[in-house]
Protein backbone atom coordinates (compact mmCIF):
# COMPACT_ATOMS: atom_id res chain seq x y z
CA UNK A 1 0.00 0.00 0.00
CA UNK A 2 1.54 3.29 -1.03
CA UNK A 3 0.93 6.36 0.94
CA UNK A 4 -0.08 9.25 -1.12
CA UNK A 5 -1.90 12.63 -1.51
CA UNK A 6 -5.75 12.31 -0.87
CA UNK A 7 -5.10 9.35 1.12
CA UNK A 8 -5.95 9.33 5.02
CA UNK A 9 -2.92 9.95 6.68
CA UNK A 10 -1.65 6.72 8.92
CA UNK A 11 -1.75 7.69 12.60
CA UNK A 12 0.47 6.75 15.25
CA UNK A 13 1.54 7.55 18.87
CA UNK A 14 5.26 8.36 19.38
CA UNK A 15 7.20 9.92 22.24
CA UNK A 16 8.92 12.88 21.50
CA UNK A 17 11.59 14.95 23.55
CA UNK A 18 9.25 15.91 26.14
CA UNK A 19 9.20 12.45 27.06
CA UNK A 20 5.26 12.41 26.00
CA UNK A 21 3.39 9.88 23.50
CA UNK A 22 2.04 12.24 20.66
CA UNK A 23 -0.59 10.96 18.60
CA UNK A 24 -1.39 12.74 15.57
CA UNK A 25 -5.08 12.01 15.90
CA UNK A 26 -4.69 14.88 18.54
CA UNK A 27 -3.94 17.50 15.60
CA UNK A 28 -7.24 16.96 13.57
CA UNK A 29 -8.10 20.14 12.56
CA UNK A 30 -4.42 21.77 11.95
CA UNK A 31 -1.66 21.15 9.66
CA UNK A 32 1.07 18.93 10.54
CA UNK A 33 4.11 18.80 8.63
CA UNK A 34 6.38 15.26 9.14
CA UNK A 35 9.74 15.50 8.64
CA UNK A 36 11.15 11.83 8.63
CA UNK A 37 15.00 11.86 9.14
CA UNK A 38 17.79 9.08 8.65
CA UNK A 39 19.73 10.11 11.90
CA UNK A 40 20.50 12.79 14.12
CA UNK A 41 24.19 14.70 14.51
CA UNK A 42 24.78 13.76 10.64
CA UNK A 43 25.32 17.03 8.27
CA UNK A 44 22.45 16.76 5.90
CA UNK A 45 19.65 15.76 8.37
CA UNK A 46 21.13 19.31 10.64
CA UNK A 47 20.91 20.93 7.45
CA UNK A 48 17.11 20.12 6.66
CA UNK A 49 15.80 20.57 10.60
CA UNK A 50 17.64 23.70 10.90
CA UNK A 51 16.39 25.14 7.52
CA UNK A 52 12.92 24.70 9.18
CA UNK A 53 13.90 26.24 12.79
CA UNK A 54 14.75 29.34 10.57
CA UNK A 55 12.02 29.37 8.96
CA UNK A 56 9.70 28.40 11.53
CA UNK A 57 7.47 31.79 11.50
CA UNK A 58 6.66 30.58 8.14
CA UNK A 59 5.27 27.46 8.90
CA UNK A 60 3.90 28.72 12.09
CA UNK A 61 1.93 31.87 9.83
CA UNK A 62 0.62 29.02 7.65
CA UNK A 63 -0.59 27.13 10.67
CA UNK A 64 1.34 24.14 10.74
CA UNK A 65 2.62 21.94 13.38
CA UNK A 66 6.11 20.35 12.42
CA UNK A 67 7.39 17.00 13.33
CA UNK A 68 10.57 15.61 12.83
CA UNK A 69 10.63 11.88 12.67
CA UNK A 70 13.46 9.44 13.33
CA UNK A 71 14.28 5.94 14.34
CA UNK A 72 16.54 7.82 17.14
CA UNK A 73 16.08 6.74 20.31
CA UNK A 74 14.30 9.67 22.26
CA UNK A 75 17.43 10.82 24.64
CA UNK A 76 19.34 11.07 21.45
CA UNK A 77 16.74 13.70 20.17
CA UNK A 78 16.52 15.00 23.51
CA UNK A 79 20.40 15.96 23.24
CA UNK A 80 20.17 17.06 19.25
CA UNK A 81 17.06 19.10 19.76
CA UNK A 82 19.32 21.49 22.66
CA UNK A 83 22.01 21.09 20.35
CA UNK A 84 20.68 22.44 17.47
CA UNK A 85 17.99 24.62 19.32
CA UNK A 86 15.57 23.13 17.48
CA UNK A 87 12.22 25.22 17.56
CA UNK A 88 10.24 22.48 16.66
CA UNK A 89 9.19 18.83 18.41
CA UNK A 90 10.99 15.63 17.55
CA UNK A 91 10.08 12.05 17.57
CA UNK A 92 11.56 8.65 18.09
CA UNK A 93 10.62 6.06 16.27
CA UNK A 94 13.15 3.58 17.72
CA UNK A 95 10.51 0.61 16.97
CA UNK A 96 11.03 1.37 13.26
CA UNK A 97 6.67 1.35 13.14
CA UNK A 98 6.14 4.66 11.28
CA UNK A 99 8.60 5.08 8.98
CA UNK A 100 7.32 1.88 7.49
CA UNK A 101 3.47 3.02 7.93
CA UNK A 102 4.52 6.07 5.50
CA UNK A 103 7.03 4.08 3.28
CA UNK A 104 9.86 6.23 4.22
CA UNK A 105 12.17 3.28 5.36
CA UNK A 106 15.38 1.94 4.06
CA UNK A 107 15.71 -1.83 3.99
CA UNK A 108 19.40 -1.11 4.52
CA UNK A 109 21.43 2.14 5.39
CA UNK A 110 24.90 3.00 5.66
CA UNK A 111 27.28 0.70 7.94
CA UNK A 112 24.61 -2.14 8.03
CA UNK A 113 22.07 -0.14 9.79
CA UNK A 114 18.48 -1.57 9.05
CA UNK A 115 14.73 0.36 9.31
CA UNK A 116 16.40 3.74 9.18
CA UNK A 117 13.85 6.11 8.60
CA UNK A 118 14.35 7.53 4.87
CA UNK A 119 14.23 11.56 4.19
CA UNK A 120 10.78 12.23 3.39
CA UNK A 121 7.90 15.38 3.65
CA UNK A 122 4.73 14.82 4.23
CA UNK A 123 1.73 17.80 4.70
CA UNK A 124 -1.35 16.32 6.60
CA UNK A 125 -4.56 18.52 6.28
CA UNK A 126 -6.65 19.56 8.71
CA UNK A 127 -8.95 16.50 7.78
CA UNK A 128 -6.43 14.22 8.44
CA UNK A 129 -5.07 13.56 4.57
CA UNK A 130 -2.48 14.00 3.03
CA UNK A 131 -1.72 17.12 0.71
CA UNK A 132 2.11 16.18 -0.17
CA UNK A 133 4.23 13.24 -0.40
CA UNK A 134 7.71 13.14 -1.28
CA UNK A 135 9.93 10.43 0.09
CA UNK A 136 13.55 10.66 -1.23
CA UNK A 137 15.98 7.99 -2.89
CA UNK A 138 19.26 9.48 -1.50
CA UNK A 139 19.76 10.77 1.98
CA UNK A 140 21.94 13.44 0.73
CA UNK A 141 18.84 14.80 -1.02
CA UNK A 142 16.53 17.75 0.73
CA UNK A 143 12.78 17.99 0.34
CA UNK A 144 11.27 20.44 -1.39
CA UNK A 145 10.37 23.05 1.50
CA UNK A 146 8.93 25.19 -1.42
CA UNK A 147 6.18 22.82 -2.29
CA UNK A 148 5.51 21.69 1.34
CA UNK A 149 5.09 25.60 1.88
CA UNK A 150 2.90 25.45 -0.84
CA UNK A 151 0.79 22.46 0.08
CA UNK A 152 0.59 24.31 3.58
CA UNK A 153 -0.94 27.61 1.99
CA UNK A 154 -3.39 25.92 -0.39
Amino acid sequence: MSVSIGQKAPSFALYSTQKQVVELSTFLGQKVVLLFFPAAFTSVCTKELCAIRDEISIYNDLNAVIFGISTDSVYTLIRYKAEQNLNFELLSDFNKEVSGLYEAQYVEFAMGMKGVSRRAAFVIDEKGYIAYAEVLESAGDLPDFEKVKSALAS
